[in-house]
């Protein structure tokens, strides 16, 4: 009988002790891969944890809703607000809360459409916050998680060192529950110069995604090389051609857009001149990098850079006066102005920057297959100049994405009107031989393309695929190539208006709706 008794208790005690779920064998019961996350979290809002165990990355409290939560683990730290604990409460009269903190392997993304771009999790750490038994989102007062990187001579830790940028994200399952992503919505990143601050409004599993910059080795870089300076050297030709090309043109035509584009020409010829002494002073002189005369070409390439870009505005300005407001747009001393803004602008500029001693020698980390580091240089903007990168920062990735940004809306608005014509075109074609009207609407369809690419070329919105040099490799060759052409696009583009010019002489009849109409009098 006792033996019965005894047998009874002891089968009790093991019944109940494998029922108990405790929270020290949560991840024991979740095995990484598809499902982990909803297991992972199910488990420990259901776990006991055992009292004289102390995890210090596992914290269980339970609070009032009414109060605020703030949990340190170990370098990191979680904010939960009130308003958090209030929407994740059920029936019970306190709240739940477990924060713990989980390595990055146990997440694998599986997703076929990745939410954000690929990189590494931060110190492989992911900090895993919960509460109550409601499901918490849409919070008005966010959740805030501090994550501090370990300090550590590791270059892919240490991610503010190498420019990388980074972005707070949670885990996000798809809707079957056995796969997921990382995913930013929801959550807001700030850097304080020590600690990633993440702003979210819901409770997730949360960590530091980074995104390594695109690195350009050895290869690459010669390929770059080769190509810049080749397209360069090629640019210089065509636009000294251009330039001239475009005083014979004004000299007959005295037009306003054609002295414009002189301008341009000289702009650009000049930019291109000085990126290539600027390139080749340092790799013939390199015991010079420090010396007034690299200052003084990083000067002079950055004024042609600033002046390149204010006539290319000044371009699109001048379209908007004969597209858009097309009345009452006499300017007294029109040429005048511009000039002391395409010219003066840059000016004013390039001094400020003199006199903040911003120029000298820019140096550029390359790796190669083997990991090992060489340094490209040239005269620029100094890496080593106190205000070096809010010059470099507000010049060059500020005023040309302005200037693209408006440009490019003047480049619609002439495709817009340019719709415009032709339908109105069409409505005057009357009852003609379809094969006639074919053919004639192809040939309006290529002179409508040649005035589009060559406005988008005049414009400089070419500089506008800067953007995709932070997307890949391949995208560094497409900016390369595009801007090294520049020089002899804008000659095809001073070759057309010459033939029109030609043919506008040599024919008594014009068509008053062509594109061509636009190509003389609007540029």
């Amino acid at each position: 009988m006792w033996s019965s008794i005894s047998l009874t208790v002891i089968l009790g005690f093991l019944t109940e002790a494998t029922a108990t779920k405790y929270c020290e064998n949560a991840l024991l019961d979740c095995p990484p891969g598809r499902g982990f996350s909803s297991c992972y979290d199910q488990t420990i809002r259901e776990c006991f944890q055992k009292a004289k165990v102390k995890n210090p990355k596992f914290y269980l409290q339970t609070l009032e809703p009414t109060k605020e939560a703030n949990v340190p683990m170990g370098k990191h730290r979680v904010h939960i607000p009130s308003t958090a604990l209030k929407m994740s409460q059920g029936e019970e009269q306190y709240v739940r809360v477990v924060v713990t903190m989980l390595d990055s392997s146990y997440f694998k993304p599986t997703s076929t459409k990745a939410v954000v771009k690929s990189g590494f999790i931060l110190d492989k750490s992911v900090l895993v916050v919960t509460a109550g038994t409601r499901h918490v989102q849409n919070l008005t007062e966010p959740v805030k998680l501090l994550f501090r990187p370990r300090e550590e001579n590791d270059t892919k830790q240490v991610a503010i060192t190498n420019g990388q940028s980074a972005a707070c994200v949670f885990w996000k399952d798809s809707d079957d529950g056995e796969s997921g992503d990382w995913s930013t919505d929801g959550c807001s990143t700030h850097y304080n110069g020590t600690d990633y601050i993440c702003s979210c409004n819901h409770l997730s599993f949360f960590a530091i995604l980074v995104n390594p910059t695109i690195k350009v080795d050895k290869k690459n870089a010669l390929n770059l090389t080769k190509i810049s300076y080749g397209g360069s050297a090629l640019s210089i030709l065509f636009t000294l051609i251009s330039f001239f090309l475009y005083i014979r043109l004004h000299r007959r035509r005295p037009e306003k857009a054609l002295g414009i584009h002189i301008q341009l020409a000289g702009a650009m010829l000049l930019l291109h001149q000085s990126f290539l002494v600027s390139s080749l002073f340092l790799w013939y002189n390199p015991e010079t990098a420090s010396g007034g005369l690299c200052k003084a070409f990083g000067l002079i390439l950055h004024w042609s850079l600033l002046a390149t870009f204010s006539w290319a505005a000044l371009e699109g300005f001048h379209l908007y006066l004969l597209l858009i407001r097309v009345f009452n747009i006499y300017v007294r001393r029109y040429v005048l102005k511009i000039s002391l803004f395409g010219w003066g602008f840059p000016t004013l500029v390039v001094a400020i920057c003199l006199t903040a001693g911003v120029y000298g020698k820019y140096e550029a980390n390359l790796t190669d297959a083997d990991n090992q580091t060489a340094i490209g240089q040239m005269c620029w903007i100094s890496s080593d100049a106190p205000h070096g990168l809010i010059a470099s920062f507000v010049t060059t990735v500020a005023f040309p994405c302005l200037v693209v940004v408006y440009n490019g809306f003047m480049l619609g608005r002439v495709v817009c009107q340019l719709w415009d014509l032709r339908r109105a075109d069409y409505g005057m074609e009357g009852n003609r031989n379809w094969k006639e009207l074919q053919k004639e609407r192809m040939t309006r369809l290529w002179k409508d393309a040649v005035t589009v690419l060559g406005l988008t070329c005049l414009l400089g919105l070419p500089w506008g695929l800067a953007s995709l040099t932070y997307i890949s490799t391949a995208g560094i060759y497409v900016f390369s190539v595009f801007n090294a052409l520049q020089g002899f696009l804008l000659f095809l583009w001073c070759l057309a208006l010459r033939s029109k010019s030609k043919s506008k002489n040599n024919s008594s009849v014009r068509d008053q709706l062509s594109s061509q109409k636009i190509i003389n009098t609007s540029v």
